[in-house]
């Protein structure tokens, strides 16, 4: 009670606070003005931007005497004290460096990121401005130990220190606090329906566990993008890309990218914004013929399984169907001796027959400001939508086309604290599994049991005819293929839209949606109330609704809901040694329970030291979780080559299939012609995959391993880190190492379930085993494996030759991990051990021109996913822009290309090469 007397009081006397209003202008040394500098009040969170002119205005509660402090890239912070209201000041900027920018995301209240109490990357309008990469999310890419995998020109997955897929529920994306994680997918699809350019203030990125701050999924990192406030940005702004994109397969292609902000300051009381942004381009083509587990493989081989060829991944052992259709009488008997024990696969199509490679992103957003008493307290609406066509590579390749997501928040705050909640929804639109679509345009033109049947009916009559194994493979598949439907033709077309248009995955391949989630956070900041040091309280709540009507989900039936709710504090307090040295300590925990698991805690501890003001030491020791996500605990999906089962309690029944039961297994074992088996048998009665294997290679069942994986619950790491920033003369560093060690790693484990018999009873599950009677799912579940990864990042930067900017950054990663011990269980770690990126340029060569040069290394790595495994090979990309300011009419032109080199390359098994991309573009009176 005696601590909410105080907030209370202070949430009533709002109105009759005395305001000090400030206003003034921020240059550097050359008297230019600095656009987007942070001004800020020493000692609280109150706190403005300048505008494109360099003008600011300040409006606090704050009493005289008390001093402000203005900070932008690349210049040194400047300090001023104010001794009356109306005060109008000029602050000069020096040049400076990146370390002191002034980061929220650290520590949820401003601080320098020199002092953050853990390794933070910032980008910030200056970088932006400066970014030889298309846009600001894939300059994000050249930040220190940030990796950025390429799913399509409009999906980009960001990423830190390891375990990276596509569906990277790892990493936390935030939008101005909201997360803009899809409810049907569970995870960021880059900025394909975020923010407008035009509209960005600053981008921070945490690599590395947060949890202790922001709950659930700030497992691996965080990615804060922050929009300008229109009581702060004012006016109409506009930025016009026009470019091509060019590569081998999809040849060269146009790219538009367009978007507008305007925004109104009405009133001390009103303000209000709009953005808009649109993009089109051609997607980056996947082509690969390869075969998916066999390099050598080629499509003459009859078990061909191509990785950007779909439809072939229906396959089965023709000797089972010869030896089928010798008991029908339909081959003669002793037949089934001409044919080899042998998997064929069905005849697929390439990629590109089922999608046309539209790239697409239309977003637009809006906000209404009030401050009802023309001080710090603020409420605002925010909305936004956003749909696109893109590229989304899961457990198989998806065309989403026409997806539609939408968010709404309503917030409450000032300085001190803030209350948020919002919504956020989606639907699926026209999407579809292109897998799916190639095996469905197959079976609409002649079902499996027929061609199989025809497959092994004509190698039958080739082999008796004389001809070599070879030979009889290549007539047994003509004659199975004739009257194949052909790409182009109206009966393809005709099944093709048969099959996008059907949700059922059995006959067709359409992805259905409209999942949404609701979230609660607050936080509040005692600093104002409490002087020996900083503390805040705060806590979230999310409530889920699943909805894919029975397509992704096991939710059939009807909605699925749950929720998760998290509590947490944080202390910090700085004390000064001597003149010399000043410590800031740092501690923080937080609690959380989802409904379905116990709570538990996650604590941090931090201490940053700063020696003469120019060099910082730290270390923290943090706890991370990561909660399963909602396909982890509800899925229900047929992916073809394994059915992936949620392990929520009461998801296991919910799934269920009848199967067909072998001849063999119906009269040597006296079992029905049908049994249904439902998605617990995956847990409680499934041998591991790998010994499956073993036992069609070598014939013994003793090879035979149970699996019967535990159910799936929350994962746990737990990240030490140590840093150092500093200034050397000119040259500024930044190094920062790590080692995590994880706990109940979240993993999927493939299993073989038998129709019949009890695993281990070595003798009826056996056989089933052996006559093909069982059924592959893919299970969620946490691995008793030790997995451990570790390592380390700097970053150096200067001036040469004067005022050239010349910085290079350098992260190793490494995974500790015993795969021999585990042969089943992928920890998806994808990331390269060795990377290097550099920049160098100028903003004024001479007068208002400017250049930048960026180049990156990858070392090669494996790419590990459910999609399919393979090397990806080291690449080195260089990207350039020259750059033009027209202050007269507040514009910049920019000539740029990435990628210059020519050299395409990829960052994940199965998507498309990337090529490069030209571009011109022209922003106007962007602040």
């Amino acid at each position: 009670m005696k601590t909410l007397l105080p907030l209370y009081a202070l949430l009533c006397c709002f109105a009759t606070y005395a305001q000090t209003t400030i206003s003034g202008v921020v240059k550097d040394d050359s008297d230019l003005p600095i656009a987007g500098a942070n001004i800020i009040i020493i000692g609280t969170s109150s706190g403005t931007i300048s505008d494109f002119d360099g003008n600011f205005s300040l409006t606090t509660n704050e009493n005289p005497p008390f001093t402000i402090q203005a900070s932008s890239v690349g210049f040194d912070t400047a300090t001023l004290e104010i001794t009356k209201a109306g005060q109008n000041i000029v602050l000069i900027l020096k040049e400076g460096t990146s370390l002191d920018e002034v980061v929220i995301s650290a520590s949820r209240t401003p601080e320098r990121i020199f002092e953050s109490p853990v390794t933070v990357e910032r980008f910030g309008l200056r970088d932006i401005k400066n970014t030889a990469s298309v846009d600001f999310y894939d300059g994000l890419e050249n930040l220190k130990g940030v990796d950025v995998n390429t799913n399509s020109l409009t999906f980009k997955s960001v990423n830190t220190r390891g375990f990276a897929t596509f569906a990277n529920n790892r990493f936390m994306q935030l939008v101005d606090g909201m997360d803009n994680s899809t409810p049907a997918l569970n995870f960021p699809i880059g900025n394909l329906v975020g923010m407008t350019e035009t509209d960005v203030l600053s981008v921070e990125l945490l690599p590395g566990a947060s949890s202790a701050l922001y709950g659930a999924n700030a497992f691996n990192g965080i990615l804060f993008m922050r929009s300008k406030n229109p009581f702060d940005h004012q006016g109409i702004s506009a930025s016009v890309k026009r470019g091509i994109t060019s590569q081998k397969a999809a040849g060269d292609n146009p790219y538009t990218d367009v978007s507008f902000r305007a925004a109104h300051k009405f009133s001390d009381y009103f303000a209000a914004k709009v953005n808009f942004g649109y993009l089109k381009g051609t997607d980056w083509a996947a082509t690969s013929e390869a075969d998916k587990t066999r390099p050598e493989g080629t499509r003459l081989d009859p078990n061909y399984d191509g990785i950007n060829v779909y439809g072939d991944e229906v396959a089965t052992n023709i000797k089972e169907v010869a030896v089928t259709l010798e008991e029908l009488g339909i081959l003669p008997n002793g037949a089934n001796a001409l044919v080899p024990s042998e998997i064929v696969s069905r005849t697929g199509y390439n990629e590109k027959y089922l999608t046309n490679y539209n790239a697409e992103s239309i977003k637009a957003d809006w906000g209404l400001f009030f401050r009802p008493w023309a001080n710090d307290f603020e409420i605002q609406y925010v909305g936004k939508v956003g749909t696109g066509t893109t590229l989304y590579q899961g457990t198989n390749r998806y065309n989403i086309n026409g997806f539609f997501q939408q968010q709404h928040k309503l917030e409450v705050r000032n300085d001190n604290f803030f209350v948020r909640t919002y919504v956020v929804t989606d639907k699926a639109g026209d999407s579809y599994d292109m897998v799916f679509t190639g095996i469905n345009i197959n079976r609409a033109w002649k079902d499996d049991e027929t061609w199989f049947g025809e497959y092994a009916g004509t190698f039958v009559q080739a082999t008796l005819g004389g001809a070599t194994e070879a030979q009889a493979h290549a007539q047994a598949r003509a004659v199975a293929d004739t009257g194949r439907y052909l790409p182009g033709t109206p009966e393809y077309i005709a099944a093709f839209n048969r099959s996008i248009n059907d949700p059922d995955l059995s006959t067709g391949s359409k992805f259905q949606d409209a999942s949404k989630y609701y979230h609660t956070d607050a936080n509040y900041n005692f600093s104002h109330l409490i002087d020996w040091a900083e503390i805040q309280v705060g806590g979230s709540y999310r409530k889920y609704n699943l909805n894919s009507f029975g397509t992704i989900y096991t939710d059939y039936d009807g909605n699925i809901d749950y929720s998760e709710f998290g509590v947490y504090t944080q202390i910090q307090k700085a004390i000064d040694l001597n003149d010399a040295l000043n410590l800031k300590l740092t501690g923080s925990i937080r609690y959380d329970k989802s409904e379905f698991f116990d709570g538990f805690y996650s604590p941090r501890l931090s201490a940053g030291l700063t020696i003469n003001k120019n060099h910082n030491i730290r270390a923290s020791v943090q706890t991370g979780f990561r909660n399963p996500t909602t396909q982890d605990l509800f899925i229900g999906l047929d992916a073809g080559r394994a059915i992936l089962v949620g392990s929520a309690p009461d998801n296991l029944d919910r799934w269920s299939r009848t199967y067909n039961v072998s001849t063999t297994g119906q009269t040597a074992y006296g079992q029905p012609s049908t049994i249904t088996q439902t998605g617990a048998v995956a847990y409680n009665n499934s041998y591991t995959a790998s010994s499956v294997t073993a036992l069609s290679e070598t014939g013994n069942p003793a090879v035979l391993e149970i699996a019967n994986p535990e159910l799936v619950k929350p994962e746990k790491v737990t990240s030490g880190e140590i840093g150092y920033r500093g200034k050397l003369n000119t040259v500024t560093i930044d190094f920062s190492a790590y080692y995590n060690s994880y706990k109940d790693f979240l993993s999927q484990e493939v299993v073989v379930a038998p129709y019949y018999g009890e695993v281990g009873d070595g003798g009826l599950s056996v056989a089933a085993i052996s006559n093909g009677d069982y059924q592959a799912y893919s299970t969620y579940t946490n691995s008793p494996a030790n997995v451990n990864s570790y390592g380390a990042s700097i970053s150096v930067s200067t001036k040469i030759f004067g005022d050239y900017d010349l910085s290079g950054s350098y992260t190793y990663a490494k995974l500790d991990f015993d795969q021999n011990k585990y042969p089943d269980f992928t920890t998806f770690f994808n990331t390269p051990e060795h990377k290097f990126k550099a920049s160098f340029g100028n903003t004024e060569v001479v007068k208002n021109l400017g250049f930048n040069v960026s180049y990156r290394f990858s070392d090669d790595y494996y790419w590990e996913a459910t999609f399919g495994n393979g090397a990806i090979p080291e690449f080195h990309v260089l990207d350039a822009q020259v750059s033009f300011k027209v202050p007269s009419i507040k514009s910049q032109f920019k000539i740029g290309g990435t990628n210059l080199t020519g050299k395409e390359y990829y960052t994940a098994f199965g998507t498309g090469y990337i090529g490069s991309m030209y571009y011109v573009s022209w922003v106007i009176n962007n602040l």
